[in-house]
């Protein structure tokens, strides 16, 4: 096994974070606020930072903008210990051009969005990761969202030797669980793509780590979180999640809509603007929500992880 992919494994049994854009007026890419953020995210102990990822709102930005945004990730990142995962997607064209891009930009691996095509088929979808790894010269992670791939495809991605983890983004525990056992002889990482609430049960099925966007606002919790895991202690994982609750549930609004502007919003009241969302994304909370979201934002300030 490479250096390589075992450092890029071990990072992914850490904290994912995904990292919003910052916009400035004119609704151009903010550089030098990502490149705060990024840093901050660092020497924080973020294990990895998905650059361009959803939180990122991937879909939302031009591929020019994509490479700025990695670029710019992989420079501030520097700052601490993260490792830099280049999200990239749409065709498996502009998949490939992003990837070397942000190889030669200075990624650690890179991490393949999940083919969003209307008409795609599940096991089509799997070799769109598998080609992606196949031309990839750093280890990459697979980003399922759908519950329709057989165990036969997860058999496959798992197999492959450059293919670091899958970060399964379905509440489909059972299928989670399945593909697990049924791929234990690989060392590839299964990831919580749901974020810190649904953590527990999927530690509980196997996986290691989870993929965060609280971490833009509070990482220090979202370690906290990590930590009590990883001793398997759940109580208190759970305790820790509790009050982040109101938090994850507002940024499912929308059908999930609102998941990015609950994140920036969260940021404006911390006192770091990163602009606007960009449609489709929801632009703004409404009073209520945004009332609400204070509420949240005042209660977990006042928390210590540490205690």
């Amino acid at each position: 096994m490479s250096e390589a992919i075992t450092k890029v494994r071990r990072a992914l049994t850490g904290i994912s974070g995904v990292p919003v854009t910052p916009y400035g007026g004119s609704g151009a890419l903010d550089g030098a606020a990502l490149k705060a953020l990024i840093g901050r995210l660092s020497r924080s102990g973020v294990h990895n930072l998905m650059a361009a990822g959803n939180t990122g709102e991937f879909f939302a930005l031009a591929l020019e903008e994509i490479g700025e945004v990695h670029r710019l990730t992989i420079e501030a990142a520097h700052e601490g210990t993260s490792i830099v995962s280049a999200a990239v997607g749409r065709s498996l064209a502009d998949a490939k051009r992003l990837a070397r891009d942000a190889i030669a930009a200075g990624a650690d691996a890179i991490m393949g969005h999940h083919p969003m095509d209307p008409f795609a088929a599940p096991a089509a979808q799997a070799r769109y990761f598998l080609a992606l790894a196949d031309s990839s010269t750093v280890p990459v992670i697979a980003y399922v969202r759908s519950d329709t791939f057989s165990i036969a495809d997860f058999k496959l991605l798992a197999a492959h030797e450059n293919v670091a983890g899958i970060k399964f983004a379905s509440n489909n525990l059972m299928l989670l669980g399945e593909a697990i056992r049924a791929t234990a002889e690989y060392p590839t990482v299964w990831v919580c793509g749901l974020a810190e609430g649904w953590a527990p049960p999927f530690y509980a099925m196997g996986a290691r780590g989870f993929t965060s966007g609280l971490v833009n606002v509070f990482p220090e919790l979202s370690l906290a979180i990590h930590k009590a895991l990883e001793a398997n202690d759940y109580a208190r994982a759970r305790s820790l999640i509790a009050p982040i609750a109101g938090f994850e549930a507002l940024r499912t609004k929308y059908s999930n809509g609102a998941n990015v502007t609950v994140v920036k919003e969260a940021l404006e009241i911390m006192g770091e603007s990163a602009g606007p969302v960009r449609m489709p994304g929801l632009e703004a909370l409404n009073e209520e929500e945004r009332a609400t979201l204070r509420e949240i934002v005042s209660r977990v300030r006042s928390i210590n992880p540490s205690a």
